[in-house]
């Protein structure tokens, strides 16, 4: 008797000394053993399960099913994966033990602790979910940055800029565009990208400007599960990482707060960074194209621009001229824009030579995004195939006309000269603007002065 307690006693411990769950059953399914890690796996402490019948502990819920009465059943192994209240999940295998007259005398149950496991392969999922809805949108926007390219150019200085480009595209290195608004910034970036040995690879534009501070760095960087209120529960990857080994284009650099340019840096330097409520360190391999219109110079020396960041990506800078110092751009400009918005709506508009000479000398303060707009809003508003003059926006017109009023060849005092142009511009603004208040804004004075300089002409 002795011998079979110190026997029973040995046979525990070493079943106790194993990782995995141990369940042993008689031939009826009573509980006869329970190892320590079933308890903790399943969360039922032995002393409940000593004795217990498996239908009873399935009706009471203590486990989902039992893979010991399908061994009962079947007469073979079975293999099960098993839910238990702690939350875990459990992959089951039961074996049956028979006697000589081939009678089953005992179930031996092992119990795996899988939920690790399960947990990582929906983390393998998601990603490759992620990965494979990030690569359908990647090659649209790729499909779509090929098939619309506004870098038209004629003018020398237009025409050097994108020499540079070209020669500075193979060499791995940043970029920073600077110009007025809507000179073709992202052009450029685009004519960098595709001349690149990552032209095969993602190219991500992010407008710095567009996205509020308080998102920008889970938008950059991406962000874990869980990391703040209202995020994705399963987390998100960020731009960089969608990015990684191509390119990344950061419009409007200069709007980025001190505290991501302090990341960004980082990432220029060792091309590493931390999503938001994360630590583990993630390594990304992208080309960093910079852009701005602002003049980061005057920014550093206000302490609105890091320094150390501003060298970083002056590294090779390229200064985009407005349209109207490269004037020799204008005419190609319009026929491209024809050309390409006749083939959108299916029209046959052509341009007179008398419009073709008033939207030259016109200053293009919008540069070639507003020239597009110009161009598009007269093609759709004029009502015959020819467009003259007459069609032209009222601004432009009243722009024209005041460049007619300077360049008369009469000789007048240079006071005469600057009281007419003055008086000129007054009635044109408000005749164009209806009121007091939007005339003095786009004359860049004050209502009271526009009140009080009309009332003198008056």
């Amino acid at each position: 008797m002795f011998v079979e307690e110190g026997l029973h006693l040995r046979i525990s411990d070493i079943l106790d000394s194993s990782y995995d769950g141990i369940y042993i059953t008689d031939g009826r399914a009573n509980t006869i053993m329970v190892n320590k890690a079933y308890e903790r796996i399943a969360g039922i402490r032995i002393e409940e399960l000593i004795g217990r019948n498996m239908n009873d502990l399935v009706n009471e819920g203590y486990i989902s099913q039992s893979a010991t009465l399908l061994v009962l059943k079947d007469r073979k192994v079975n293999t099960i994966e098993q839910n238990f209240k702690t939350g875990k999940k459990a992959l089951v295998t039961s074996t049956p033990v028979f006697n000589s007259a081939g009678d089953i005398t005992m179930v031996v149950t092992n119990v795996r602790d899988i939920t690790e496991l399960y947990e990582l392969k929906e983390k393998l999922d998601e990603k490759e979910n992620l990965t494979k809805k990030y690569s359908v949108e990647l090659e649209a926007m790729k499909i779509e940055l090929l098939k619309n390219n506004d870098l038209i150019a004629m003018d020398k200085k237009m025409l050097d800029i994108i020499q540079m480009a070209i020669r500075v595209a193979p060499i791995d290195t940043t970029v920073l565009i600077t110009g007025e608004t809507g000179v073709g910034k992202e052009e450029i970036a685009k004519l960098i990208y595709k001349n690149s040995n990552r032209e095969t690879k993602q190219f991500i534009k992010v407008n710095c400007g567009s996205i509020p501070k308080t998102l920008i760095e889970a938008e950059l960087f991406g962000y874990e599960r869980g990391a703040f209120t209202g995020a994705n529960k399963e987390g998100k990857i960020g731009l960089f990482e969608v990015a990684d080994g191509g390119t990344i284009f950061l419009d409007e650099i200069g709007e980025l707060p001190l505290d991501m340019q302090v990341k960004l840096l980082r990432v220029l330097q060792d091309g590493q960074f931390t999503r938001v409520g994360g630590v583990e360190e993630i390594t990304v391999d992208v080309r960093i194209l910079a852009a701005t219109n602002r003049n980061l110079e005057e920014m550093v020396r206000e302490k609105l621009f890091r320094e150390d960041l501003y060298y970083r990506l002056n590294i090779v800078p390229i200064t985009i001229p407005p349209l109207r110092d490269r004037r020799d751009d204008i005419i190609p400009l319009i026929h491209y824009f024809l050309n390409k918005l006749n083939k959108k709506y299916r029209f046959k508009k052509t341009i007179s030579s008398e419009a073709l000479k008033t939207l030259y000398a016109y200053e293009w303060k919008g540069n070639v995004r507003e020239l597009r707009n110009i161009i598009e809003r007269i093609m759709v508003m004029s009502e015959k195939d020819m467009i003259s003059k007459p069609d032209l926006p009222k601004s432009i017109l009243a722009w024209d006309k005041v460049q007619n009023v300077i360049n008369e060849n009469e000789i007048v005092p240079l006071k005469q000269a600057l009281n007419k142009v003055e008086k000129h511009l007054l009635e044109i603004a408000f005749n164009t603007y209806g009121n007091v208040r939007d005339a003095a804004k786009v004359l860049e004075i004050d209502p009271a002065t526009f009140v009080r300089k009309r009332q003198k002409y008056r």
